[in-house]
């Protein structure tokens, strides 16, 4: 299944890490943290949040600023790094499994994981199917139900193009409930959650499919409803009252990783103090406060075992994607 490949690899991925000891590189000035998304979504959510912790502890000399840079589900951001900003030191770019997505499937043009450096991740962001409060529907399962009868009964969005990450999601958990022609489901993708939310609020689509952290200030203030949280049990705290989608028989669990690169061609040097300074971050209590207030999991990788799973995830959802129809 679908599903069951995934998650298998996600899952073997936490048992990788690395440690990395140089500091001969000494980070001076602003440092660029390029969101590539609008306001509002994961990315964003990245970018500010780590650049706050990092301004915090003490572990970057100058201020950390949050760039904006929409398009094509990160390869906007991804070929300016590449093309721009190669050889530059402190530039980092928030990436997730929407990047591998992206990278996987083609969508942007030219471009290839060796083109950027893999520094580490800070967490995993489950996913998440949710409802605008005032909606029909009550649970998952009411919705694949609809589906089963008419693939184009619900319409969908998300923060990235059709075949990205939050439209995959939402495929595996639809292939687990046993719907049929599965492109036919109506998904209309936005350039990062924020745009998402606000369709899904305005009644225009009938379900958002994305991640945690994008919504979580939705659910609290009572204005999105979770139909099924893509995690393998409840989440903790604030979130537990949630049910997941496998309590709901369909077993679908969906976590996608946040985490950094940095452009090319930069010393070894800097590579390794940018390995170690997210590796810090994370290590923190500071970022473990972070992670607890916005539904991140648990996920550490870094340095060249990164790299590896970036790769291997990559082939991983090219083959998905290939199974479902969407490989380009």
């Amino acid at each position: 299944m679908i599903r069951s490949t995934l998650i298998t690899f996600i899952a073997g991925g936490l048992l990788w890490g690395v440690a990395s000891t140089s500091q001969a590189f000494e980070q001076t000035g602003k440092i660029d943290c390029i969101a590539p998304a609008n306001p509002g979504g994961g990315w964003d959510f990245t970018c500010r949040s780590v650049g706050r912790v990092l301004a915090d502890l003490g572990l970057v000399d100058g201020n950390v600023q949050t760039i904006n840079m929409p398009g094509a589900s990160g390869g906007v951001g991804f070929s300016y790094v590449v093309q721009k900003r190669a050889g530059q030191e402190n530039v980092i770019v928030a990436a997730s499994t929407v990047t591998t997505t992206g990278l996987a499937r083609g969508q942007f043009p030219g471009m290839e994981a060796s083109m950027v450096n893999w520094i580490g991740t800070l967490g995993a962001d489950y996913g998440v199917i949710a409802v605008a409060a005032d909606s029909p529907y009550q649970s998952l399962p009411e919705v694949m139900k609809a589906l089963k009868k008419d693939p184009r009964a619900v319409s969908f969005t998300g923060g990235t193009a059709t075949g990205g990450w939050d439209h995959l999601k939402l495929l595996m958990a639809a292939d687990e409930a046993g719907v049929d022609d599965l492109a036919r489901i109506t998904y209309l993708g936005y350039n990062g959650g924020g745009e998402a939310v606000t369709q899904t609020l305005g009644g225009h689509v009938d379900a958002f499919t994305g991640d945690i952290s994008e919504v979580i200030s939705f659910i609290e203030s009572g204005d999105l409803r979770p139909l099924a949280i893509l995690s393998e049990e409840r989440l903790p705290g604030k979130l537990h009252e949630w049910p997941t989608a496998r309590e709901q028989g369909i077993d679908t669990v969906a976590p996608n990783w946040r985490g950094f690169y940095i452009p090319a061609d930069v010393s070894d040097d800097a590579y390794d103090w940018w390995v170690d300074t997210i590796d810090t971050l994370y290590s923190s209590d500071e970022w473990k406060g972070v992670m607890s207030q916005n539904g991140l999991m648990p996920f550490e990788m870094h340095g060249q075992a990164f790299t590896t799973f970036v790769n291997d995830q990559i082939a991983q959802i090219t083959d998905i994607s290939r199974q479902i129809g969407l490989s380009q």
